[in-house]
């Protein structure tokens, strides 16, 4: 159930602050008082509410009025459904916004992570292959000078 506070309700209804009272006086509303704040529940007296302010229009209005006072208070009623119901989706995709949030956060940290040790396998490797590059570099130049030396003695022999 959704509470209105007095300035809330003459909102809604369009009543002034003394309309309302009167109606609270006589036990047409239903109000409950917390924190030294009198509320009122829109869904309840509305069937109340509406004719005083349709007679109301009457006064001031000369023309014939045509709305039924029971159209009012179901597109009240109505209104107030539809509103609860935006407010209760835009909750909804809130929340999902967040644990979809976290979750791509979640995600990325963990591709970063297997970014990071990637880069250090790559530098692992590349030390490696250049450490083998000099390798074979030396073995080259080795068995370079080990032939020379052999052809040098069997050319001598």
């Amino acid at each position: 159930m959704s509470w209105m506070n007095d300035e809330e309700y003459c909102d809604l209804t369009g009543l002034s602050l003394g309309a309302i009272d009167d109606l609270v006086e006589r036990n047409k509303l239903t109000v409950i008082v917390q924190d030294g704040v009198r509320l009122i529940d829109p869904s309840c007296g509305t069937s109340t509410v509406v004719p005083q302010k349709l007679a109301e229009l009457a006064q001031r209005n000369t023309s014939e009025l045509v709305v039924q006072p029971e159209f009012i208070e179901k597109t009240i009623g109505t209104i107030i459904n539809l509103h609860e119901k935006v407010l209760d989706a835009k909750d909804e995709t809130l929340e999902a916004v967040k644990v979809e949030n976290t979750f791509l956060k979640e995600a990325l940290n963990s591709l970063q992570e297997l970014y990071d040790e990637d880069r250090k396998t790559i530098a692992t490797f590349t030390e490696q292959l250049k450490l083998s590059q000099q390798e074979v570099e030396f073995m080259r130049r080795k068995y370079k000078l080990m032939w020379n030396k052999a052809i040098e003695e069997h050319t001598d022999k």
